[in-house]
């Protein structure tokens, strides 16, 4: 089904530049849908590289301008984008929910997830501060300071439409850069929303833009050289991809993988405690989160009371369109939602238990919807496909095992890093865990360990290509260079006469 607006023609997504929207000459759309009805609800631009290159060249076009920009006049519109953001953050989640499908409830979380982050950017000048030391030399001085790289590129993945790309923007447009968003054509209409609130606040033209697209914008972003600095998130491939596309050009790149996250279950735990945790970080967002927990590993002879625990709870989640009453929405497309699904009959093929079965679930929903309840699988084993593969939806499977050291060694011989979890009343086997575990975001009785913002999100290994991390002081480094001065002043220089108070403008 397609829903056409009131002249009867599908609503068009196109890119934003220059502060207005910017249909482009690129002929090729895909079609946007509601994940809860089937409903086709818009048609998304995909850029040529022309257009490409008229967003970019919107981007280089401001930075000077944004670049010599006061401090206190960029933080004064980043704080209004914060108040205007807080204000009106419950129409961003119903855009969210309408595209990717996950509760209104969530959605909302997202945003106030990623609005930390604008929080945190509102406090730049005090995170751009250099150092100084006088008569280094005789009569010399040295000082450092921190400048912003250019024009920076965001690629960003479907699971979160707005948190994701505010774990960047906001930092890359404190610190003086301007920036490109490439959103998921999945779901690219919270990015126009999110530009449209930034020309309200007051953002000069051309510093946030908007370039829809596929390959072709990815590529133009990767190579292009007027793009100093790319961040991305999303599938490991892809971010192998975009590190060596990107690095090879000459780029600043922090590329942000996928993940296998485990959480360790030992015998002292709280059980009722590791249960609820267990349900809600396997399929919340319909387990379309990068920290989403897919692999319980319980230790001992724990794991029959804990598998029960975990269905009972499972059993009475809602499942149904995100604008209602249910906990659990639909996954974003219907191919997703066939993959998530082969992964369950593979993994029963192979002989592992399905306690709690998604597959044919009774959704609150439209029959059109992309459907997939919650999924729960036990005596799995590490050479299963349900198991290696990051599955990125309502799955969780149970691994048993002996002993603390096989938990272990089962998260460290895998080939991600990105979240892991262990649920213990043992401080001393807590502390070993954190500091053994090759990992880099690990939860003590915490299944999701997202940092706050000041605080910098990513992973070990495959999880990440590249040094920096996302947000917090090294999201910070990542879009700011560092210059060292050397000067030595021979004669004083006085000014004017002035008895105002002094101000910053």
């Amino acid at each position: 089904m397609t829903r056409r607006n009131g002249t009867g023609q599908v609503r068009k997504i196109a890119h934003w530049s220059d502060n207005k929207t910017f249909t482009g000459t690129g002929a090729n759309t895909v079609p946007v849908t509601n994940p809860a009805t089937g409903t086709v609800t818009g048609q998304v631009s995909l850029a040529s590289v022309e257009d490409a290159h008229t967003v970019i060249d919107a981007a280089v076009a401001a930075f000077p301008a944004w670049r010599d920009t006061s401090l206190a006049q960029r933080t004064a519109i980043i704080f209004k984008f914060r108040e205007l953001l807080n204000e009106r953050k419950s129409e961003l989640a119903e855009i969210i929910t309408s595209e990717h499908g996950k509760v209104v409830s969530d959605a909302l979380g997202e945003v106030s997830r990623g609005q930390e982050v604008v929080e945190f950017a509102c406090g730049i000048a005090h995170l751009l501060k250099g150092g100084m030391t006088e008569n280094a030399s005789t009569s010399v001085d040295v000082h450092s300071i921190r400048q912003p790289v250019g024009v920076v590129g965001i690629i960003s993945p479907f699971n979160f439409p707005a948190m994701v790309p505010m774990w960047f923007f906001p930092i890359a447009i404190a610190t003086g850069n301007t920036v490109v968003l490439k959103p998921s054509e999945k779901d690219p209409s919270a990015a126009i929303w999110i530009a449209e609130l930034w020309a309200e606040a007051g953002l000069p033209a051309g510093v946030f833009n908007v370039l829809q697209g596929d390959k072709t914008a990815v590529d133009e972003l990767l190579t292009h050289r007027a793009v100093k600095a790319i961040s991305f998130v999303g599938s490991t491939p892809i971010a192998e991809y975009v590190y060596a596309t990107g690095t090879a050009h000459g780029k600043r790149v922090q590329a942000l993988g996928g993940a296998k996250n485990h959480a360790v279950v030992l015998p002292d735990a709280d059980l009722d405690l590791a249960a609820d945790a267990m349900v809600n970080a396997g399929f919340g967002s319909a387990g379309e989160r990068c920290m989403a927990i897919s692999a319980l590993v319980a230790v001992g002879d724990i794991a029959d009371e804990l598998v029960s625990k975990i269905a009972d709870r499972t059993n009475t989640l809602k499942i149904g369109d995100g604008t209602r009453d249910s906990d659990m929405g639909p996954l974003v497309t219907k191919v997703h939602r066939d993959k998530v699904a082969s992964y369950v009959d593979a993994g029963e093929a192979a002989g592992a238990t399905i306690v709690v079965d998604g597959r044919d679930v009774d959704a609150d929903g439209e029959a059109n919807g992309f459907w997939l309840g919650p999924t729960l699988i036990d005596n799995v084993s590490t050479d299963m496909s349900v198991y290696t593969d990051e599955i990125f939806g309502p799955v969780l499977s149970v691994v048993r095992v002996d002993s603390y050291e096989e938990a272990l060694d089962l998260i460290n011989s895998g080939p991600f890093g990105n979240g892991t979890a262990i649920f213990t009343n043992d401080g001393g086997a807590a502390r070993r865990f954190q500091n053994e575990v090759e990992v880099g975001m690990v939860g003590i009785n915490v299944p999701i360990p997202v940092p706050t913002a000041y605080y910098s999100f990513g992973g070990w290994k495959s999880s990440l290509f590249g040094d920096t991390h996302a947000h917090g002081t090294e999201g910070v480094h990542f879009f700011t260079r560092g210059k060292v001065v050397t000067s030595r002043w021979l004669d004083p220089s006085h000014g004017g006469i002035n008895l105002g108070f002094p101000q910053n403008n």
